[in-house]
């Protein structure tokens, strides 16, 4: 057996959205922060991106993370997240992985009824809680970065020349929020294809008419999830389709979209303080969020969110890398 390059990973699921999380092979990426490697990597090593993300060793809606050393003494270890359309800030179903995953492989000491795990990610520190029972973790719930409202009733106009009001919003990354019958569209998956359509031409005119910008971090930029909610859809139980850049839906309810969804909601004056939230997804999955407080981001009024959900683990790979492989950074179809 021949092969350049010896990957390991632990995969698991997180409320039917996977997560590839490679426990060794990589190295330490040089950075002086999470971020400044999440910017090095994707500079110098989106081959071994492509290589775990693309077909035939990955699909069209794969995701993953990568697990380092922390850069603060203050965190148990660093994660940088991967997936199809690029290199996330902070990814909320896979945080929920990585921390399902250090538990049950043991790369943390365990704690029954809780094992709080810090980790060191581009988008900031967050903290997991890990609900373990006889070993197994059962449930994860993460405190996310500061989210927050970026504007309300916000306009874009789509090709076809309809105006289209939206929210915008920040959990980790940036979010368009909108109910899906502004698209002119019923929230049924049968019409799946016409709700990718619609959400990433929204996508389009939003990133050109004015692309969201990180107050703090101009490298955290454009917005490329489209949140559309169901005409059930409330304050306190959402449901709604997740649409993400290049093309495809999120399986789980998406972490970082509830954060941002929260603080929607909030800035809206419709979520208060420590109120359930019940954001489910396009399969029917959830995530129950909750804001534990307010803060500030470079003067914006923001909010600290949590959510929790759980994953599985389906199973453990060595990935290679045959030096006669014809595609060895994958393939896009």
């Amino acid at each position: 057996m021949r092969s350049k390059l010896v990957l390991h990973a632990v995969d698991s699921h997180t409320e039917g959205m996977p997560t590839r999380v490679v426990t060794g092979g990589i190295g330490t990426v040089p950075g002086a922060t999470m971020n400044d490697r999440r910017l090095y990597f994707r500079e110098h090593r989106d081959d071994v991106k492509r290589l775990l993300m693309n077909e035939p060793r990955g699909h069209s809606a794969m995701s993953g993370a990568i697990l380092q050393p922390p850069t603060r003494p203050d965190c148990d270890w660093g994660v940088l997240y991967i997936e199809v359309s690029g290199y996330l800030p902070m990814c909320g179903h896979g945080t929920i992985g990585v921390a399902t995953v250090l538990v049950e492989t043991g790369m943390v000491e365990v704690v029954e009824p809780v094992t709080t795990i810090r980790l060191d990610t581009p988008a900031g520190v967050v903290v997991a809680e890990v609900a373990v029972e006889d070993g197994a973790a059962r449930a994860v719930t993460l405190r996310n970065v500061p989210s927050f409202a970026v504007g309300l009733d916000r306009a874009a106009t789509l090709p076809d020349g309809r105006t289209v009001t939206y929210d915008l919003a920040y959990g980790g990354n940036f979010y368009a929020v909108l109910p899906l019958e502004r698209l002119g569209l019923p929230f049924d998956r049968s019409r799946k294809d016409d709700i990718l359509a619609a959400g990433l031409s929204l996508m389009a005119a939003i990133n050109e008419d004015e692309e969201p910008v990180h107050p703090e971090d101009p490298s955290i930029r454009g917005c490329h999830h489209v949140q559309v909610t169901a005409p059930d859809a409330t304050s306190r139980h959402s449901r709604h389709a997740m649409v993400i850049h290049p093309g495809w839906f999120d399986r789980s309810p998406c972490g970082t979209g509830t954060s941002a969804r929260m603080a929607q909601l909030h800035a809206r004056g419709e979520l208060p303080l420590h109120t359930e939230f019940v954001n489910e997804s396009f399969i029917g999955t959830r995530f129950t969020g909750r804001l534990l407080g307010t803060t500030e981001i470079a003067g914006r009024p923001a909010v600290l969110p949590s959510f929790t959900g759980r994953a599985w683990i389906t199973g453990t790979a060595q990935y290679l890398l045959d030096p006669q492989d014809p595609f060895p950074a994958g393939f896009v179809l």
